[in-house]
């Protein structure tokens, strides 16, 4: 028997609070002013704390409720239902169950359209994952990829540093470290998620298009690795904007927001990162930060407008789709809770999901006590914390069991506000109490407070079984459950998961991505350059190289949306200084890494030194293993040529004059690599960095006084930065000699003599700063080049191999694939016809 049968129905076809209809009660969290969340007066509107949270007191009745729900978002594009060409691509997500949980849905959709989609994520969810293949209708089959990191110990860091800035007793017991590691190892992985053959399968893959949540950090990056599209998801407000607080800037009074303090404490690891896997240059320190909004990367934001309409202030790159939903798998539920739910009235849901809690004795005590208190009935989500407590008929301890379907038969919800379980109790128009932790929780409750369907948060760390019972009073009265019933009447008319799809489609550069010989298929490498390139698909590639049509040197990888991150100028002022101080860090650095990098690789010597059975020994007790299970097998895992023991260990490292001869050559490498550092820093630094600041701050003079300045295309190479050069100095020569005519002439024009003046000195300046902006343009730009043309043939191997992979890939769909066999006579005419017209 579904228990949603003994719900009590009402008029509206809704179930009526089975405890009756306690009188209008707001749960308030103190004598502290309430701040409602658009409030922009005052230092409050700069802060969004855990306990600044509460929201005033208002919708008292249904009618009120309703007025407050705004209008249907009307999306800023033109929905594609049919994409035309299939791709390969990649979903980023870092955090707990509850953020990889969307994605599925996406990923559903995605298939649906025709894509082949992997998620990366941490090895934890690979079940969560591939099990969802069950009970999808898609005959692609969804992939997973697995980044590193452990989401608990991301959940415990998260709850014990609920602000931005960290404890110094987390930095002495090296969590904060421990973090950065992991960083290190996920953002490795999610290169090679783009790259990298199915874990499973082996079929090769290489991105076409990265979809993927703020936090995983290497979207943005792995994208320009490749010059593809980039596409942000998230489930709370990132991008900023005037009409409420970033939610996760709580930092007293501050205006600092998380986008920012992360750079400043990853930064280092992704530009090392940069430089090391993926063969770009560090990005400036200026615009870590910005990226995102500078780049205007796209984003959508899968949460109801009839919780949060979009900003004023967000341009047309961003989107707001509604809430991410998944059908629904099949679920039996276990026969114990069955029978809980059929022995009396519908209970409330209490469950804080992937938080882990220290101290959940405490919490369990409040929470039963406040059950007790209000006489209902409950069910508690053990989750990650393993939430227990003392047995009563009353109180069901429950596992695994999906919100989906649990939800449908409770009362009201009492959760730690993550956004996908938020949204799962409305669509079922359940009345909703957020305890927040961390992160964008607190927001969330505050966005459910302001439209009636829950009392104020509590916050965690101020939680206790009076408030508790007040907010479950709140959830069961009429204003509570008429609040919620209408925010679900208006999610259900959303389709959130088919309105990403289309905004994701609505932002592919699809013209760029079409195959020259298959307009059906996304190109993947090139042939030639510039009106002479001819773009192909990973097949024909394969079929032309196979065929000797093309040597493999001569393909390189298709870039169809090219990023490049160039540090943003203002002035010419702190243009040149910001460029002198970043030359002058840097060369501080690498002389500190002539002394430094010596010493370091003396102690690493060292401990190499350590002896084989040490080590042994060392693993033995921490693993509490046999000694023999450490040492390698007779005859396996000894290198050629080397002897083996007839113990069957490998021979312990030599002691003698060989080794300690070694650490001396060590020593000197690692400090001539570091006068190397020094020079370089020093020439770059001179002859790149601080003339383009003077050409770049100087160009941007005109933006003080309100005009524009126009760009000029992006350098990569010596060609390129000839080109910038001669083009500048056309366009600023030309623009400062017109404008002493044009300015004097309009200022004449709008305010008389006193404006010819005004008009006469603005000409002088841009004649001044534009003629002088041209001259060092033809200078710093054919450097600028020189340098990345460089950088690029140092790092030729890294783009040679994702050269190699689409081949791979292509390869295999020839492979697999009976008609492209068939056309490969037809694909060799046409790249002949194709070639000739372009002269190639």
């Amino acid at each position: 028997m579904n228990c949603r049968l003994q719900l009590f129905e009402d008029d509206m076809g809704w179930p009526s609070s089975p405890y009756g209809h306690p009188e209008s009660v707001r749960a308030t969290m103190g004598d502290e002013k309430r701040d409602t969340l658009n409030s922009s007066q005052g230092p409050k509107a700069s802060t969004f704390g855990l306990d600044d949270l509460c929201l005033e007191e208002e919708l008292s009745s249904s009618t009120q409720h309703e007025d407050q729900i705004p209008p249907d978002y009307t999306p800023q594009y033109t929905p594609q239902r049919q994409w035309p060409m299939p791709l390969n691509i990649v979903i980023h997500v870092v955090g707990s169950r509850g953020d990889v949980q969307p994605f599925l849905a996406l990923a559903s959709a995605l298939q649906k359209s025709g894509h082949r989609v992997r998620i990366a994520t941490h090895p934890q969810f690979s079940s969560f994952v591939l099990d969802s293949n069950t009970t999808s209708a898609s005959t692609n089959k969804l992939e997973f990829f697995p980044i590193g990191g452990d989401p608990a110990d991301l959940m415990a860091y998260m709850v014990e540093s609920p602000s931005l800035i960290p404890k110094m007793s987390q930095i002495r017991a090296g969590i904060i470290q421990r973090k950065r590691d992991m960083y290190t190892e996920m953002l490795d992985g999610f290169w090679r998620s783009c790259i990298h053959p199915d874990p499973l399968s082996n079929i090769p893959f290489v991105a076409d298009a990265i979809i993927a949540n703020p936090p995983s950090f290497a979207h943005v990056h792995c994208a320009q690795a490749l010059g593809i599209p980039v596409h942000l998801m998230f489930t709370m407000p990132w991008t900023s904007t005037k009409e409420f607080p970033h939610p996760l800037a709580n930092i007293g009074f501050s205006m600092a927001d998380k986008k920012s303090t992360n750079h400043a404490s990853l930064g280092d690891l992704v530009n090392e990162w940069r430089v090391e896997s993926l063969g770009l240059e560090p990005v400036p320190s200026t615009e870590g930060h910005r990226i995102l909004e500078s780049l205007q990367v796209p984003f959508t934001y899968c949460w109801s407008p009839s919780l949060v309409p979009k900003p004023s202030d967000w341009g047309p790159h961003i989107n707001i789709s509604g809430f991410f939903f998944r059908d629904p798998a099949p679920y039996a539920p276990p026969p114990d809770l069955k029978a809980f739910l059929k022995a009396g009235p519908p209970p409330i849901y209490v469950g804080f999901g992937s938080i882990v809690v220290g101290g959940i004795g405490g919490l369990m005590t409040m929470v039963l006590s406040a059950i007790k208190a209000t006489g209902v009935r409950a069910i508690i989500s053990r989750g990650w914390s393993n939430l227990t407590g003392e047995e009563s008929p009353d109180v069901f301890y429950v596992g695994d069991c999906p919100h989906e379907w649990l939800f449908q038969q409770v009362a009201a919800v009492i959760h730690h506000g993550g956004a996908g379980t938020t949204a799962c109790g409305l669509r079922y128009g359940k009345p909703t109490t957020i305890v927040p932790f961390f992160g964008d929780q607190p927001f969330w409750g505050a966005v459910v407070a302001e439209a009636g369907a829950g009392p104020d948060p509590i916050p965690y760390r101020s939680l206790t079984s009076q408030k508790l019972i007040h907010a479950i009073q709140y959830c069961l009265s009429a204003d509570a459950i008429t609040a919620a019933r209408q925010l679900a009447e208006s999610m259900q008319r959303e389709n959130g998961v088919q309105a990403a799809v289309d905004a994701f489609h609505a932002n592919l550069p699809r013209d760029k991505m079409a195959c020259d010989f298959f307009p059906d298929q996304p190109a993947a490498l090139v042939y030639g350059r510039g009106k002479k390139q001819v773009k192909m698909c990973r097949p024909v590639a394969s079929i032309l190289v196979k065929n000797g049509k093309v040597e493999r040197k001569q393909v390189k990888s298709y870039r169809s949306k090219p990023i490049n991150i160039e540090n943003q100028r203002w002035d010419p002022l702190t243009a040149i200084s910001a460029a002198s101080l970043a030359t002058i860090v840097k060369m501080a650095g690498a002389t500190a890494d002539i002394i430094v990098k010596p010493f370091e690789e003396f102690k690493r010597s060292s401990e190499s030194a350590e002896s084989l059975e040490e080590q042994v020994e060392k693993t033995r007790r921490h693993s509490q293993a046999p000694a023999f299970a450490m040492l390698p097998l007779p005859g396996v895992g000894v290198p050629d040529g080397a002897e083996q023991s007839p113990s069957g260990t490998r021979p312990s490292p030599s002691r003698g004059g060989e080794e300690s001869s070694g650490k001396p050559g060590a020593m000197a490498v690692a400090a001539v690599n570091g006068v190397g550092k020094l020079a370089g820093n020093a020439t770059k630094g001179l002859l790149v960095d601080i003339p383009l600041a003077v050409t770049e701050g100087l160009r941007a003079v005109p933006h003080l006084y309100g005009e524009q300045v126009q760009k000029h295309d992006a350098v990569e190479g010596f060609r390129s930065g000839v080109s910038v050069a001669g083009k500048t100095f056309f366009y600023d020569m030309k623009g400062g000699l017109t404008d002493i005519f044009v300015h004097t002439y309009t200022g004449k024009k709008e305010q008389g003599a006193l404006g010819a003046a005004k008009g006469l000195g603005k000409g002088v300046v841009s004649l001044v700063t534009k003629s002088t902006a041209a001259t060092f343009g033809l200078v710093s730009y054919p450097a600028q080049g020189i340098y990345r043309s460089i950088w690029a043939a140092s790092n030729a191997d890294m783009r040679r191999s994702i050269v190699d992979e689409k081949l791979l890939e292509g390869d295999w769909m020839v492979s697999m694939n009976p008609t492209w066999k068939m056309d490969h006579a037809a694909i060799v005419e046409d790249f002949e016809g194709v070639r000739g017209m372009r002269g190639g």
